[in-house]
């Protein structure tokens, strides 16, 4: 099997799983918290508490919910697009497996907002009163803050970053 499509098939089978997870968790947020008390995991620190949110991260931008769909889809773009043409390396899959990573949590919010026209968060950290946020969210953050991390503090040369740019040359 062509390597590009073995490594394109894996990125769809860990993007799935991880969809799957997001959903499930927010589907249990529903079920158990919608209407009800939060859940205390630890008092004063941590607890599960249904929220809907209609905006993006701390809900900003609420109700721009086409200005959500083209971001989706240009993250969702970009990913396959790097994903299908980085050079076939090792040295990359830690790339490919945050792109798989940011497009699932885009997707799981994504979902949500087609489907019911919000997004269900249910994670707080009632200690510093975070906003509450879910499992997708963390993908996102987690997935975008290692990505940062491996571009930009000398995991990949200039010229590999350079390369990734539609157009440019593979590095050798």
């Amino acid at each position: 099997m062509n390597k590009r499509i073995l490594r394109l098939a894996l990125s769809f089978l860990l993007f799935g799983l991880l969809y799957v997870l997001d959903q499930f968790t927010k589907g249990l947020a529903v079920e158990r918290l919608k209407g009800g008390d939060p859940f205390v995991i630890w008092k004063g620190v941590f607890e599960l508490q249904y929220s809907e949110n209609q905006g993006a991260a701390f809900g900003l931008l609420q109700g721009q919910q086409l200005l959500f769909f083209i971001v989706a889809f240009l993250v969702f773009a970009a990913a396959l697009y790097l994903i299908w043409t980085l050079p076939e390396k090792t040295r990359y899959l830690p790339l490919i497996l945050c792109l798989t990573v940011i497009a699932a949590g885009a997707a799981g919010n994504l979902a949500d907002r087609v489907t019911q026209g919000y997004v269900v968060d249910f994670l707080y950290f009632k200690l510093i009163d975070f906003p509450i946020f879910n499992v997708a969210d963390c993908y996102v953050t987690g997935a975008t803050g290692l990505l940062f991390v491996l571009l930009f503090f000398g995991f990949y040369s200039e010229e590999e970053i350079a390369s990734m740019i539609p157009g440019r040359k593979e590095t050798q």
